[in-house]
């Protein structure tokens, strides 16, 4: 199975399907990802915040994948919007990652609660990043539009952000879309929640996959770039074995209609950490 590309706004390409692993523990984050890349993922999304790095690191060392066949995504944390500070948090992501460059570097929240506008500071670092080759693109996780009409400079690549059938963010995608910016989606499945709505179910049933699929599906559609995220090889698999179906118009509209506005993670505005 080929993963699809998606074009960013800066010509880079990202896969469109990509493993994320958040909550997997450092100690378990190793075995995990080699799965998932024996599988075929070849888009790993990480975190500073995740204290997982490393693992992450070992197993695409030990993968034995060329670098130019992956794509890494790890994020900028809130302590580190200063400059100075930033450079720090990049230069330690890719030792613990035991790369050179990443393709994707993200400020992880704006966390404007606790620390301001340093975001705008956090950007500006992030361009020089770029510029210097550290990083082949940028963007942002958690970032509304008044988030983004601070920063200075070029439009973010991304905005990764809490997005699943029950809280499918139809007005902000609209919004990034407008800008040339790409949605991905955190917690697709709703930290699995979701997985349990009836009208997903009997979708399910209907195409004789899983609800996960089901879901996974509906984002690739949406044209979102999607992490799903498990420590369960055969759910490591199936959630990749999405390319052989499609969900028709109606079945996509079904899925639509589950929104009730379920946010499960923080509103970036609230978010004080």
């Amino acid at each position: 199975m080929t993963v699809p590309f998606l074009t960013l706004n800066d010509g880079v390409k990202i896969p469109q399907l990509g493993f994320g692993v958040w909550q997997v523990a450092p100690a378990e984050v190793q075995p995990v990802v080699a799965k998932a890349l024996e599988v075929g993922y070849n888009h790993i999304d990480t975190a500073a915040a995740y204290n997982n790095e490393e693992g992450v690191g070992r197993a695409i060392a030990e993968s034995g994948i060329a670098r130019d066949d992956l794509f890494v995504t790890t994020k900028l944390w809130n302590d580190s919007h200063k400059k100075d500070d930033a450079r720090k948090a990049i230069e330690t992501s890719l030792e613990k990652l035991g790369l050179d460059h990443l393709d994707l570097y993200l400020i992880h929240w704006p966390a404007t609660k606790k620390y301001g506008d340093a975001y705008i500071e956090a950007w500006d670092a992030m361009q020089e990043f770029k510029a210097e080759g550290l990083t082949r693109s940028i963007g942002v996780s958690n970032f509304h539009a008044a988030h983004l009409d601070a920063l200075n400079g070029a439009t973010p690549s991304v905005d990764q952000v809490e997005l699943h059938p029950t809280f499918n963010q139809a007005e902000l995608r609209k919004v990034l879309d407008s800008r040339d910016i790409t949605t991905e989606a955190w917690s697709p499945l709703g930290q699995s929640k979701d997985l349990e709505d009836e009208k997903i179910a009997r979708i399910a049933s209907e195409l004789g996959v899983s609800p996960a699929q089901v879901i996974i599906r509906w984002h690739l559609q949406l044209g979102n770039v999607v992490i799903p995220k498990s420590v369960t090889p055969e759910r490591i698999a199936s959630n990749f074995d999405v390319f052989g179906f499609e969900l028709s118009s109606e079945q996509m509209d079904a899925v639509n209609s589950v929104d009730s506005g379920n946010r499960l993670g923080a509103a970036p505005e609230d978010a004080d950490f």
